[in-house]
């Protein structure tokens, strides 16, 4: 914050007027001098006062913080011996599990970097990004070996009973077997420093294909000191895992940075509701992360859920991915009166960070994604002139941190597109920051729809739509028209029961909003599409409704 002191910069919104950028109001994190260190090595010195790092939700088993670390020098131990240098990539293609963060923290330690792919992915997916990577080995369990088939890559399997479905694949040895190993100290490691890199995360391709993100250990230990600040964590604070691992958020906290805080993770290999429900229970976990979609459904089910489940140990639900509506807020606060709602907002590029809400208060500035994170600018930008705007102005976010990844992997022109030379990233978001520094995320960019050169934002639509009582679930979408461009067509969920019509759902939103702004298609549908975060699919949908042009 040094160089920051000769500028003047509002306390309420961050904001300083001489050189148009947003300063976060938190306190900055302290980041490590030493070059050269890797984040597995970061994590593992953090002293604490911590005994159990993971449980394994379905069968019980626990990993102390000592098996732990021993698991990580072990296999770390064997992947020098395999051949496996800095540089290296080694992909992890696994569902939750107490294993994952194992091979995940042992590859990062020798200065190899982790590529990890969603198991849902088709093969043909996994091939194009096993292309585009290159790994030298790869981590995955016997269930998903045919999703491997065809590539000559050299396989450990996470479990030891090596099925049926082992076919051509070249199997190496189990994870197990690496585990027992002695570990050794006289193995050959190369210096690794902050700079390289530690993961290779493919985003969710916001703007077409997907791309690699290049995140490197200083992105990860800044991650890391946020996470560990943000949660002031007491010892004996026990997180359920229901995130994805596989995800920047549940690879950097949940599967590495935690573990730096002492806490117990609890995993859960995949989401169901009564799972996570009875392992609240069972385990007295004190904080859960998750997506607005199981909030909603936590709120529209919480007087069988608290007949049924003692959810009295829990004090506090992260949820990431979307922000919150009113509504939903507040229906959780009455509902679960005893557990705070905290709210954050990332993308892959930015290692999961840029800004959060940290107390109740906070959370109820409705729709807001919180205040910048610590140590994070923001600039908000008009997209067309390109001109830095003021607080309450609405224009593209860009933020710029030691979160903010290196580029998009062996993409020179996306990178170019996305990350300025002075370290800007464009989110591809359209927010304002108000008075008091918080975040108004108003919708994607690309998603705007141009109607007769107007902008109209999906989500302000959806947000009308889903306040209609008899409508479940909401989506819009840019519908082709040749005379206006584009119009704002709307997908629609019904609530049990309810006849309504195309017409009622119209004229709804046309009586609360500007002529152009009006839905002047509508379809009706069993749910909406969304990935695993609770983002909706729009590009599905925008197939759906073009396919029959």
């Amino acid at each position: 914050m040094a160089e920051n002191m000769s500028l003047a910069i509002d306390p309420r919104s961050g904001f300083c007027r001489s050189n148009s950028t947003f300063y976060s109001k938190r306190k900055p994190i302290p980041l490590p001098k030493n070059h050269s260190l890797d984040v597995t090595t970061f994590i593992s010195a953090r002293a604490h006062h911590g005994k159990v790092a993971f449980i394994d939700a379905a069968t019980g088993r626990h990993l102390t913080f000592s098996e732990l670390w021993r698991a990580v020098d072990s296999v770390a131990t064997c992947l020098s011996d395999m051949g496996i240098r800095k540089g290296h990539v080694v992909l992890l293609l696994s569902p939750n599990s107490i294993f994952f963060p194992i091979v995940c923290l042992s590859v990062m330690s020798l200065g190899a970097i982790i590529t990890t792919t969603n198991p849902l992915n088709t093969a043909n997916e996994i091939g194009k990004q096993v292309a585009d990577s290159k790994p030298v080995l790869a981590f995955t369990i016997p269930q998903l070996l045919p999703k491997l088939a065809g590539s000559t890559i050299p396989i450990v399997l996470l479990e030891d009973h090596v099925s049926s479905q082992a076919g051509e694949a070249k199997i190496v040895t189990t994870l197990h077997q690496m585990m027992k190993r002695e570990p050794s100290g006289s193995r050959v490691r190369d210096r690794v420093n902050q700079d390289d890199t530690a993961t290779l995360l493919y985003s969710s391709g916001t703007t077409g294909a997907s791309k690699g993100v290049v995140s490197s250990h200083r992105n990860l230990i800044a991650m890391v000191q946020t996470v560990i600040n943000r949660f002031s964590i007491e010892v004996g604070e026990k997180f359920i895992c229901t995130v994805p691992m596989f995800h920047i958020y549940g690879l950097v906290a949940f599967a590495t940075g935690l573990l730096a805080s002492g806490s117990t993770v609890i995993v859960l290999s995949k989401f169901e509701m009564h799972d996570m429900l009875s392992t609240i229970e069972k385990y007295r976990a004190t904080y859960l992360p998750l997506v607005p979609p199981i909030l909603v459904a936590m709120v529209n089910a919480a007087d069988q859920i608290r007949k049924k489940y003692d959810l009295s140990s829990l004090h506090s639900a992260l949820s990431g991915g979307a922000p919150l509506s009113k509504e939903v807020i507040e229906g959780f606060l009455e509902k679960y009166p005893n557990v705070k709602i905290l709210q954050g907002y990332g993308l892959t590029e930015s290692t999961g960070i840029g800004a959060s809400t940290d107390s109740l208060e906070e959370s109820r500035k409705y729709g807001t994604a919180g205040m910048l994170s610590p140590s994070m600018e923001a600039k908000v930008v008009d997209p067309d002139s390109g001109k830095a705007l003021n607080v309450n102005q609405t224009g593209e976010l860009r933020l710029r941190g030691p979160s903010v990844m290196k580029g998009y992997f062996s993409n020179p022109e996306a990178t170019t597109s996305t990350l300025d030379s002075d370290g800007w990233l464009r989110t591809g978001d359209l927010c304002y920051i108000d008075e008091d520094g918080f975040i108004f995320i108003v919708d994607r960019l690309k998603e705007l729809i141009k109607y007769k050169g107007y902008q109209v934002p999906p989500a302000e639509l959806e947000a009308l739509l889903l306040s209609h009582p008899e409508i479940l679930d909401a989506a819009v979408i840019p519908f082709p028209d040749r005379e206006v461009g584009q119009f704002p067509m709307a997908y629609v969920v019904r609530k049990p029961g309810s006849n309504l019509s195309e017409t009622g759902v119209m004229d709804f939103v046309g009586r609360q909003v500007a002529p152009y702004k009006r839905i002047r298609k509508v379809a009706f549908v069993a749910s909406i599409p969304k990935n695993p975060s609770g983002k909706i699919l729009r590009k599905d949908l925008i197939k759906l409704a073009t396919s029959k042009l």
